[in-house]
């Protein structure tokens, strides 16, 4: 009894301890990345990106009810309840341990003694408060995420696995195996992280209910569980939605009834059979049946959270991403086939050729009154194919030449040369398993460098591991040392780890396989299947969460390690207590300690106001066209749950290519008009004008755009082209547009004062720059040619110039936005997207915009370093370059000095470095000289300090050595040279002249390479 309640109350205890640690450092607002799309929809009960999390969004809406009907508050409780389930789950893990622990130290029916009680209770309390602080799991546990719930559904089974492990001889001992089920189920609503543990919970039932294992029935056993995670991700996941939409297909086009009948005579089939075979085995006694009947029914209760999706969908949400509202959508959805197929046991290498073709499954989609066929799904054959395909990435990817050029480069492969299955092999072993995988192990019980995105190389120290035990000698800058994101462990933790490990195996061999299972399954077994072609996003340490909770285990189990060691010297309580101490000081401590400042978001809120400052630039009415997940999440929590400009139309570009998306564009929402598009949906729905190619027609001139779009979307034979599979197509016939402007009308909708009508030109024109139409450019067309100019058509600074279709000539900046403005067309502009509608822009920036607590935050994001910050750098040159241009000096000078006021002087990588210069360039020209010279001293602090760090690799580590970074450097220390001699600054002019020509001297051998 003593035990059970110091066992209870110490998990209690790292609970309170996470939590109250996750609260302190919790971020108050929204996240980058899905933080702000998991908001919305958790708060408006919405439909998210594939493969839906309807148990994470409920449950998100529960706490942030939280709020009491303060909607900015939403965030801080969404956050708070991922800090909940973080907090819990380090409470799982201790008890976790202190199980295995127990198990290693004691036998069945022995009292506990004191020694012993104090190791398993130190054991629990080192390995779950080291994982408590670990940089992957702290990361997910202050945001609204789907990570941290799905690590409380693994450390939930887990635990419960060993509970029954411990009463699975008493009656009733089976229901810790219900409950597993159960969680089982509900955590597919969150995330599929938790079903990759049933091999291990599947192990510690055959070793507990088998007293002889054997190496051939381990096997047999091993086998077996991954039959049943096959059957539970494949058979109850997939194919009981696929089962539905094939009834639903039968009883909607072959007996007339309306959709969903068929999918819901299909549930009822599944539930009668379920149900008829728990009666069956209850009468009959059939136990191990009926465990397997009734855990199969709490599975299936469980994943009944996505009845969520397609009730939902149905409601019509502003977010209903796919629109899942039928069986075969809603299949789709949950397989994620929009991102494509990923070939996992045989397929092509990147420079495989498609050799032949033949049509494949038919493709449906939901019609007036039947399913239609959208398509046929292709099968293509490759001339270049091997067995465990890593690198693969055909022609038809949207990244095919970036994937390409990145597999030659880490390979180093010439061109030409042909991959083989060697290189096949060690791409996986050293970018997917090493880069992708080792690196993030190494991150949370070694230490890293800095948290900048470091995908691309491993000599370089960007994003890299580091224990920081030989980092003394190796002249690191000060960017690095000096930035609470350098964060060396000493390899304390993984050290450990490893002893506990090894302990583990010595001692209980089978434990210890169970665990090892678990560390494999959440960890290289994702690598594995995920099988990523190249490039990703963002980091990907998230997704492993589950391996690093299961070295933690290790790392508890390492305080019995070094109790063995040390109680041959000292008596036995002596021991317990030494070993706990020391390792609860380079575990935990070390841990939080060091991780602290990197996670310490308590004070930051960029991710929120980078998104009002988009939406607060924008013109009444407008229509903003962003692009990717950052440019695009942040603002749907901004406007979703906030109501911040909820005039405004947020249209997404990487999801307008969609044809359910080009719909929901076409309705109101929230308190902004539908968009002008005038295709009906059989114009543009899958499979119908998914591209449009170029075929020049040779037509003169200039061609009005409602021609052209009329054109390319007419269904009449004259209007299209036979390509040589028989297929007849819509081409686009010129790629010079034109547009006519009524200034008049222009000015009455407010889109230019009456002071700029003169500069209004009567024609639009512009050139189209690609070859090739797809929808999302075919909607954008529609809505420019027929908005008439009555609501403002703007795009995020962060869109990208190739998608903006040529029409650059005519963008201005108005603050984060670019407003598309047909004023007269200047060509001799260099930087046509510098241009700026300058007095709108001003008010903006001087009395809109929000700057995130930039200047005080104790922590800064990647992203709030590498995007926020440069869009204020370039937002604020070129405001004030625009004012100058205009004559407006004093504004240009209240513009910088805002800047300064709101922004720090910092110098995040050598790109901003250089457009801190620009600034400096513009201060020096308003004879504010105080403060450009302030900005040019720590340019060439940093400039220094980074010539510095390279220098010394030049000596030691060349293959590390970036040139073409070196050669930037270099040429924005002779920009401040040059500055400051135009600008008559003779002492700083010297010093910079003497740096430049020591490092000048010093790197001169690299011009001699090339």
């Amino acid at each position: 009894m003593q035990y059970n309640k110091i066992n209870n109350l110490l998990g209690w205890l790292c609970l309170l301890i996470a939590f109250a640690t996750y609260v302190l450092t919790l971020e108050p607002s929204v996240s980058f990345w899905d933080c702000g799309e998991f908001i919305s929809c958790a708060y408006r009960l919405q439909v998210s990106h594939q493969p839906g999390y309807p148990m994470f969004a409920m449950l998100g809406k529960v706490f942030s009810l939280l709020s009491l009907g303060n909607n900015t508050k939403v965030p801080y409780y969404t956050n708070l309840g991922s800090a909940l389930a973080s907090g819990a789950t380090v409470m799982f893990l201790f008890w976790t341990i202190t199980a295995l622990a127990k198990k290693l130290l004691i036998k069945n029916g022995e009292a506990v003694t004191q020694s012993q009680l104090i190791a398993i209770m130190g054991a629990g309390l080192v390995g779950a408060l080291a994982f408590a602080y670990t940089d992957t799991f702290w990361f997910s546990a202050v945001e609204t995420i789907v990570f941290a719930l799905a690590s409380l559904c693994m450390a939930i089974v887990f635990w419960a696995i060993l509970k029954w492990d411990a009463h699975a001889n008493e009656p009733g001992a089976d229901k810790w195996i219900v409950l597993i089920a159960y969680i089982m189920g509900l955590s597919i609503g969150i995330h599929l992280l938790n079903l990759l543990s049933i091999p291990a919970v599947t192990m510690v039932y055959y070793l507990r209910r088998y007293k002889n294992p054997t190496v051939k029935s381990g096997i047999v056993a091993f086998i077996i569980s991954i039959v049943i995670l096959g059957l539970v991700q494949y058979g109850i996941r997939e194919y009981t939605i696929k089962g539905a939409a094939w009834f639903d297909l039968f009883f909607v086009n072959s007996l007339g009834f309306g959709f969903g009948s068929g999918a819901i005579f299909f549930f009822l089939l599944i539930v009668s059979a379920i149900v008829g075979g728990i009666i069956y085995s209850i009468r009959h006694k059939k136990r191990a049946l009926n465990l397997a009947l009734v855990c199969l029914a709490f599975i299936y209760f469980g994943y009944g959270s996505f009845a969520y999706i397609p009730i939902r969908a149905t409601a019509n949400t502003n977010l209903n991403n796919s629109h899942p509202d039928n069986a075969f959508t809603l299949n789709g959805y949950l397989n994620r086939i929009q991102y494509g197929d990923t070939p996992l046991l045989y397929g092509p290498y990147f420079d495989a050729k498609v050799i032949d073709q033949s049509e494949g499954s038919a493709l449906y989609r939901k019609g007036r009154n039947r399913y239609e066929v959208a398509g046929k799904r292709p099968n293509y054959v490759f001339d270049h194919n091997t067995l465990i395909p890593r690198m693969h990435s055909t022609e038809g990817d949207a990244d095919y030449a970036q994937n390409v050029q990145f597999y030659k480069q880490w390979l180093q492969l010439a061109d030409g040369q042909k991959p083989t299955f060697i290189d096949n092999m060690r791409w996986m072993l050293s970018w997917q398993m090493g880069q992708m995988y080792l690196r993030y192990f190494l991150w949370n019980f070694v230490g890293r460098y800095n948290d900048v995105d470091g995908q691309t190389s491993t000599v370089s120290i960007d994003g890299n591991w580091t224990s920081g035990l030989f980092d003394g000698g190796r002249h690191l800058p000060k960017s690095v040392t000096g930035s609470n994101t350098y964060t060396p462990l000493y390899a304390l933790p993984l050290i450990i780890g490893l002893l506990g490990m090894v302990f583990h195996f010595r001692h209980k061999k089978n434990d210890a396989t169970v665990i090892a299972l678990l560390w494999f399954f959440t960890g290289l077994a994702i690598v594995l299947y995920v099988n990523q072609t190249n490039l990703q996003p963002r980091e990907r340490d998230y997704s492993y969460v589950g391996s690093f909770y299961a070295f933690a285990i290790w790392i508890g189990l390492g305080v019995l390690a070094i109790n063995d060691l040390v109680r041959r010297k000292i008596n036995a309580r002596g021991a317990a207590l030494a070993s706990v101490v020391v390792c609860l000081l380079v575990a935990p401590v070390l841990l939080a300690r060091q991780e602290w400042g990197n996670h310490d978001r308590s004070s930051k809120t960029t991710a929120h106001d980078m998104a009002y400052n988009f939406l607060i630039s924008c013109p009444k009415d407008a229509i903003l066209f962003t692009y990717g997940d950052n440019d695009t999440y942040s603002l749907w929590y901004d406007q979703e749950v906030e109501g911040v400009r909820p005039d405004v139309r947020i249209v997404c570009n990487s999801l307008l290519g969609m044809d359910w998306y080009i719909r929901q564009m076409g309705r109101p929402m929230n308190q902004s008009a539908p968009l002008p598009i005038t295709m009906p949906f059989d114009k543009y729905k899958q499979g119908v004008r998914d591209v449009i190619a170029y075929s020049d027609a040779k037509i003169p001139g200039h061609v009005d755009v409602k021609e052209v779009f009329d054109f390319i979307t007419s269904d009449d034979s004259r209007t299209k082209v036979q390509y040589q599979s028989g297929e007849t197509m819509n081409y686009l016939p010129t790629k010079n547009f034109k547009l006519a402007v009524d200034p008049q009308q222009l000015v009455k909708n407010g889109v230019v004062t009456p002071r700029q009508k003169d500069q209004l030109t009567s024609n639009m024109e512009w050139t189209y720059n690609t070859n090739y139409m797809f929808k999302d450019n075919l909607a954008i067309m529609d809505v420019l040619a027929h908005n008439n100019w009555k609501r403002p058509i703007c795009f995020s600074i962060g869109f990208g110039q190739d998608n903006m279709g040529g029409l650059q000539p005519y963008m201005y900046k108005e603050g984060f936005v670019y407003h598309l403005i047909p004023f007269k067309a200047d060509t001799s502009i260099q930087n046509q997207l510098g241009k700026v509608n300058s007095l709108v822009m001003y008010n903006n920036v001087m009395n809109k915009f929000k700057y995130g607590n930039f200047k005080h935050a104790r922590y800064l994001d990647e992203v709030s370093k590498s995007e926020f910050y440069p869009f204020m750098e370039t937002t604020f040159h070129d405001l004030a370059q625009g004012l100058i241009k205009e004559g407006r000096n004093d504004l240009a000078l209240n513009a910088l000095h805002k800047f300064d006021q709101e922004m720090p002087d910092i110098n995040p990588n050598i790109d901003s470095a250089h457009r801190k210069l620009q600034l400096a360039q513009v201060a020096y020209k308003l004879n504010d000289k105080e403060l450009a010279n302030r900005y040019v001293k720590g340019i060439g602090n940093y400039l220094t300090d980074q010539l510095a760090y390279n220098y010394s690799l030049l000596q030691n580590k060349p293959e590390a050595l970036d040139v073409n970074q070196v050669q930037f450097q270099l040429y924005v220390l002779n920009g401040l040279v040059d500055t400051t001699k135009n600008y008559q600054e003779t002492a700083l002019h010297n010093q910079f002249q003497a740096q430049l020509d020591d490092y000048g001297n010093k790197f001169a051998v690299l011009q001699s390479r090339q």
